[in-house]
């Protein structure tokens, strides 16, 4: 059985303390979602299924569910404090089913066999806690479950080439953290929020990959329209379309 080092993200404090601050601070986070649903409409004129993999509380599956109301949508995730935010944020709607499984693990699209295959697979800073080969099964796995001409999106963490572009990439978030909590009247100084970054208890669920790394593996798979389609430092969306 694999060891990973994501299980911090099981645990209730680590899903509350994302979900109130963190994800607020992302850089351009409202940008790059755009740009997501820009190509799914470019990919998918009409969207009938789409896996939200990795869901957290369902963000991405929940502002494709607002352009495609009708479509049949899949979150799973290992972390059962966020598939209880997921449930309610989405508890008005019936098209919809929360899966409970580690896709760190293989033999995990069992679970998925009665709505397969899909139009669309969207992941929000997940697959990054996985070991490289395990990404790179990760990948493979996705392209067996997208239609022929499916298009698979990874908004995601990843690494800078030299720990100068790391620390810039860090200050940016920092930044954010600090405009967050100031919106939010909190009287926490911007040395007290970098403290708790980078004293915070997921740090060592991270395990990054290059942009370019991940996107050459994709091609390897047989995506096509592969690319890094926004990136801020350390956060990117790239990804591909299994070819019709």
């Amino acid at each position: 059985m694999a060891q990973h080092s994501d299980r911090i993200w099981q645990s209730a404090e680590v899903v509350q303390r994302f979900l109130r601050g963190t994800r607020g601070a992302l850089p351009l986070a409202t940008y790059q979602i755009e740009i997501l649903l820009r190509l799914v409409k470019a990919n998918n004129p009409t969207l009938n299924t789409f896996l939200d993999l990795g869901c957290g509380d369902g963000i991405l599956g929940r502002y494709l569910l607002a352009k495609y109301p009708t479509a049949e949508g899949v979150f799973l995730d290992f972390s059962e404090p966020m598939l209880t935010a997921a449930r309610q944020a989405l508890a008005e709607k019936s098209n919809i089913h929360f899966v409970s499984q580690d896709y760190g693990e293989p033999g995990w699209t069992e679970s998925l066999k009665q709505w397969q295959p899909f139009d669309v697979i969207v992941s929000g800073f997940s697959i990054h806690h996985q070991p490289d080969a395990r990404k790179r099964e990760i990948y493979q796995e996705l392209y067996d479950l997208l239609r022929p001409g499916g298009i698979f999106l990874n908004l995601e963490h990843v690494s800078s080439p030299t720990a100068w572009l790391t620390h810039l990439s860090e200050e940016l978030m920092i930044d954010g953290l600090y405009a967050y909590e100031q919106e939010q009247h909190s009287a926490l100084s911007r040395e007290a929020i970098a403290a708790n970054f980078y004293n915070r208890s997921d740090q060592s669920a991270n395990i990054l990959a290059s942009v370019e790394e991940q996107n050459q593996w994709l091609r390897d798979i047989g995506f096509a329209q592969v690319d890094c389609y926004v990136k801020v430092f350390e956060f990117a969306l790239f990804g591909g379309v299994r070819p019709a």
